[in-house]
């Protein structure tokens, strides 16, 4: 794999595990980091590997732009313009991408790097994470997709709660709210744990149904249902249907083969 300045990129049999690293500015985000993320993610779109893996180094997920290279004034548009618009690419690509992704949560989680960390198929925290939505605290709007996850995860009301009263959510508080899947107490352990599993399930499947339930939240039944059908059929021609099948009717478990 190619190298990268502000991202560390591992590859464990099937899984492509992304860490952020500037630790020297608590995984914020510059220019040129985003723009890292973006060509990465886009390199990973739909390459060979089964599962994506997302973290941060040092006890840090991503605290959101790196503020030390702002003025606070109109200039300043044009950086957050930069910013912003590669990392929403990057989210576009894991959100898009037609396998599953696991945003390990490995600290705090803040403005950019909140959307960020939401926008994993599975969300694990760590119990020393945390998550903020910040923006309030400088006067900015949410970026990052925080604004389409907050109400589509938790409804409008919470979101609004959320993002105006700009409270750090605790860990067992986001997994009640329904922010993210769950909190490890043997962070490292359960990440690769879930992204091994994943990486061995039937990929293809599972990047149809990711596609079937992102597009599910803008149509109505009839259309989705049209779209089910087209989608399972077309599963059926796949080589892990195949296997699947044969195994339900055995003795073994299915190894798929993503394809």
């Amino acid at each position: 794999m190619a190298e990268f300045e502000h991202l560390d990129v591992e590859r464990v049999g099937d899984v492509a595990r992304i860490t952020m690293n500037r630790p020297e500015t608590h995984n914020s985000m510059n220019r040129a980091m985003a723009s890292e993320l973006r060509t990465l993610t886009m390199n990973l779109y739909d390459d060979d590997s089964r599962c994506i893996v997302l973290t941060g180094t040092e006890d840090i997920f991503n605290t959101g732009a790196d503020l030390s290279v702002l003025s606070g004034g109109p200039d300043d548009a044009r950086t957050l313009r930069k910013i912003a618009s590669n990392l929403h690419r990057a989210i576009e690509n894991l959100v898009r991408t037609p396998k599953p992704v696991v945003t390990g949560v490995n600290g705090i989680a803040a403005g950019g790097g909140f959307g960020l960390a939401l926008s994993g198929d599975i969300v694990v925290l760590s119990v020393d994470a945390r998550l903020e939505f910040a923006y309030p605290r400088i006067g900015l709007t949410g970026d990052g997709g925080s604004t389409y996850f907050l109400p589509h995860l938790v409804g409008l009301r919470r979101a609004k709660e959320i993002a105006l009263l700009d409270e750090p959510i605790a860990p067992e508080e986001a997994v009640e709210m329904g922010l993210v899947t769950e909190v490890a107490d043997d962070f490292d352990a359960r990440l690769a744990e879930l992204a091994a599993d994943l990486a061995d399930g039937p990929t293809r499947a599972y990047g149809a149904t990711k596609h079937l339930l992102t597009r599910g939240l803008g149509r109505d039944l009839p259309a989705q249902m049209a779209s089910e059908t087209d989608t399972i059929a077309r599963m059926a021609e796949t080589r892990d249907y195949e296997r699947g099948l044969a195994a339900f009717f055995g003795e073994d478990e299915p190894e798929f083969e993503g394809r």
